[in-house]
């Protein structure tokens, strides 16, 4: 299919100065209606400048309908061959005050200087939220307001080079509220680093403590992993401890990350802990509840309890292996049910939260949840990894969340993503990603890459119908390049692959991409 939508009509209609500044929009327009008319751009048909129901402002030329909409037969779309500013609009007047939602699938060609859809002039802060970036796949995102004045405008705007290019469709305004309550990061290495000597700054050079520049720049949930018995003596039950109340009294909620092993646990490893080396599968069960009992009720006891519990990180492949692997998936059941079984019983109000790689590949994921409902595997909360330079596109993360949260009625959020500020290395270590050709497309290695991959990964999050879609955890904020603090706990010279994708800069300044946890 091709995707570049260039006009094949009203060619010759040329667009007005492509720098010319788009104004406050009037109070009221001509097409003021109570509820919004022809979202699906299906009135008119294809090649016309003015959709019925719309207006637009600026560059008029570069705003007009085309054939292969999303899911209808034609589209809107911003397109022009020189540099353009355009914005195409909708206002509403009449309305009931309270809280709405502006929902449409869009797709974009990246490269425009902004390009936003919003809600604005409704009485309280306008609203945007950014298309994706370089996808000719649909995505859906969503806007809220809380509308006071009785009217509101709806608007797609870009501000856009030559040859850019968005595409929107199927756009609902409705009563209803869209956020994410769960806007966190993976502070693992944190305890580590400091102790090896790592410094954390704000964003103007004044040396803090991480864990409030990271507060204070909107983070409200902090994930913890715990392993057995590491052989460093970190991410063991007493830094949890330590880190804990740090994260609460910074008023902080907490996610505790079981890895049941003395190191990393993910799809192609589940180790078992050397102490639990040769127990049966009887004595595992016990084990699992005993470990996993022992630390949240540590936590509890010390007035910071877990409010969310992942039992096992990353287990396509199960966990413990073998007697836990996906091979066996009654042992494997027995196993997760102990874990949530101790969850439950240090505190019935903690999340138990089932994680799994690669949220781009629906169909794994739907496997493994059929399996963990035929075989009666306990759980509050699904959560998944999605890293774009690996899991697949948005559009493809997008139907998987939306496809589990539906089919399994469960809240879903994304345990893991992140995205590199540069490609250069801060230690030795070769890091994970450090090619222009291992990036996804449209997002650069930089800052503000990082932060527009962020807020995009948030967006098909909060998009999740019927509010589902809880939120995002980075990973791993706080993992900056420090002599000692390695990737292998048993080699204190191993160095950091993961530098690059830290919240803090190579001059250990709090970095710019930080504004995410400020999404809605």
């Amino acid at each position: 299919m091709m995707f570049h939508p260039r006009r094949t009509i009203r060619a010759l209609l040329l667009p007005l100065a492509a720098g010319l500044a788009l104004l406050t929009l009037p109070a009221q327009s001509a097409q003021a209606a109570s509820t919004l008319t022809n979202g699906g751009f299906e009135s008119d048909g294809a090649g016309v400048a003015v959709p019925t129901g719309w207006s637009e402002y600026g560059d008029t030329g570069a705003s007009y309908t085309e054939s292969g909409g999303h899911g209808g037969s034609y589209r809107l779309s911003h397109y022009s061959a020189s540099a353009y500013k355009v914005e195409t609009y909708q206002y509403l007047s009449g309305l009931t005050n309270g809280t709405y939602t502006l929902t449409a699938w869009v797709r974009s060609s990246g490269g425009q200087n902004s390009a936003y859809m919003s809600l604005k002039n409704c009485g309280s802060s306008e609203q945007r939220t950014d298309l994706p970036v370089s996808t000719s796949s649909w995505v859906r995102i969503v806007t809220s307001i809380a509308v006071t004045n009785n009217q509101c405008t709806v608007s797609f705007y870009s501000d856009a080079n030559a040859g850019n290019w968005i595409n929107v469709d199927d756009v609902t305004f409705a009563s209803g509220s869209t956020g994410l309550s769960i806007k966190g990061a993976d502070i693992s290495s944190l305890a580590k680093s400091e102790a090896k000597g790592g410094v954390y700054k704000t964003s103007s050079g004044t040396t803090g403590d991480a864990v409030t520049i990271l507060r204070n720049a909107g983070m409200n949930y902090a994930r913890l992993k715990v392993w057995v018995n590491p052989a460093d003596g970190y991410n063991d039950k007493a830094h949890v401890l330590a880190v804990a109340k740090r994260v609460k009294a910074a008023g902080m909620k907490l996610l505790v990350d079981f890895h049941y092993s003395d190191s990393w646990a993910d799809p192609g490893k589940q180790t078992k802990p050397a102490a639990w080396s040769g127990h049966s599968y009887s004595q595992l069960k016990t084990d699992v509840y005993n470990h996993t009992y022992d630390v949240l009720n540590a936590l509890k006891a010390q007035g910071t309890t877990a409010d969310m519990v992942q039992i096992g990180n990353e287990i396509n492949g199960g966990m413990l292996w073998s007697e836990g692997s996906t091979d066996n998936w009654s042992q494997l059941a027995g196993l997760l049910n102990s874990g949530y079984s101790a969850a439950k019983a240090v505190s019935s109000g903690t999340q138990v939260a089932l994680h799994l790689a690669n949220a781009g590949d629906d169909a794994t994921v739907r496997w493994w949840f059929d399996n963990a409902k035929t075989y009666g595997i306990n759980y509050d909360v699904i959560g998944l990894s999605y890293y774009g330079y690996w899991h697949g596109s948005l559009a493809a993360a997008q139907t998987t969340l939306d496809d589990v949260a539906s089919r399994y009625a469960k809240p879903v959020f994304i345990a893991e993503t992140a995205y590199p500020f540069t490609l250069a290395q801060d230690d030795s270590l070769e890091n994970q990603i450090d090619t222009s050709g291992e990036l996804v497309t449209g997002y650069p290695a930089t800052a503000a890459g990082q932060l527009a991959w962020m807020n995009a990964v948030a967006n098909i999050v909060e998009a999740v119908p019927n509010g589902r879609g809880l939120g995002v955890f980075y990973w791993e904020a706080t993992w900056t390049a420090v002599t000692g603090n390695g990737w292998d706990p048993t080699d204190a010279t191993s160095g950091n692959g993961w530098e690059n994708q830290a919240l803090f800069g190579y001059d250990d300044k709090a970095l710019s991409s930080m504004a995410w946890f400020s999404h809605r």
